[in-house]
């Protein structure tokens, strides 16, 4: 069986599909999945063996220069990769309407998604064919799954969802370490610098190395001040997606505020901490094995104090 897969972003969703991709392999062994992705995340879909071809989308720098001779020939080459083949099935996990005007309308296939009444975006409905009540009153792991079920008609398994990719980054780390994950995009998911600060701290006695990655100038520079005169923290290089999975897998633990790299984690089975003060975890929280929640009602509210007591003893329970 051949399927479209439409999830084009953020980084949280497209690793929140995963689970949904696992149930299907195993229902219907011989699945390819042909996924239609930001280009931004085109590593993540590569990762699980359900794949077959990634097709990048980048509506997010296309809406800069929509008219440019550019954006024009990379949308017409997008175009027909989406439609050089036939699908079984095509599902759109996104349930917005730009994904489902840009991506789900045009592809070949019998086109599969939520109801107006399990949408976002209502209007996103008018382009499937075939849709479904799926509550929202759960996990985004869980609803996606049942959309993949419902939409391919095989039983839904009774068991925690299965990412798929942790067996993909088991490289041993010579020496043992924690990642904290600093930085997101909104403010109000900012842990205070000085907590960070606080928490570096509290770890020095214990023989673990801190390593600190970033995504851009400022994270970097926020980097290397939680870094500076700490003999114990380690500022990354710049990395790929993959390269941070592959740090993520060798670590013994992390500590991470809202981001998509905590999801990231999540689907690699290791122990994370994470940090909610301007989110709700219950929905869109970092969903799997050995998975952590400090919530508060804003996140100056969360000590490091609270941090390292629980990030001690996820350390001294291996």
């Amino acid at each position: 069986m051949k399927i479209c897969l439409v999830k084009t972003s953020s980084m949280g969703d497209v690793i929140h599909t995963l689970p949904a991709l696992t149930d299907a392999l195993n229902a219907i062994p011989n699945l390819q999945v042909d996924w239609v992705v930001e280009e931004n995340f085109s590593e993540i879909p590569k990762w699980h063996s359900a794949v077959k071809r990634v097709i990048p989308i980048a509506l997010r720098r296309w809406r800069k220069s929509p008219f440019s001779v550019k954006t024009r020939n990379e949308w017409k080459t997008y175009r027909t990769l989406l439609q050089k083949e036939r699908y079984d099935a095509v599902i759109d996990a996104q349930g917005l309407f730009k994904s489902a005007f840009f991506a789900t309308r045009l592809v070949n296939g019998t086109k599969h998604g939520y109801d107006r009444n399990s949408i976002r975006e209502p209007i996103a409905s008018i382009f499937y064919d075939e849709k479904y009540s799926i509550s929202y009153q759960q996990h985004a792991v869980e609803r996606i799954r049942q959309l993949f079920a419902q939409s391919l008609n095989y039983k839904l398994p009774t068991s925690q969802g299965d990412y798929g990719i942790a067996q993909y980054f088991t490289s041993p780390a010579i020496e043992p370490y924690v990642i904290f994950f600093h930085s997101t995009t909104r403010d109000e998911k900012h842990w205070l610098e000085q907590e960070w600060k606080n928490l570096i701290e509290n770890m020095t006695a214990l023989p673990v190395q801190i390593r600190l990655p970033w995504g851009n100038e400022k994270e970097k520079a926020r980097a290397e001040r939680l870094a500076q005169g700490k003999a114990n923290v380690v500022v990354l290089p710049s990395l790929s997606l993959t390269g941070l999975a592959q740090q993520i897998a060798a670590s013994q633990a992390v500590v991470s505020v809202d981001t998509g790299l905590a999801h990231l984690t999540a689907a690699l089975d290791k122990p994370n901490i994470t940090l909610y003060g301007a989110t709700d975890p219950k929905l869109i929280g970092c969903y799997g094995k050995n998975q952590q929640y400090l919530s508060a009602s804003n996140m100056s509210e969360i000590s490091a104090v609270q941090v390292s007591s629980r990030l001690e003893s996820l350390l001294n329970s291996d």
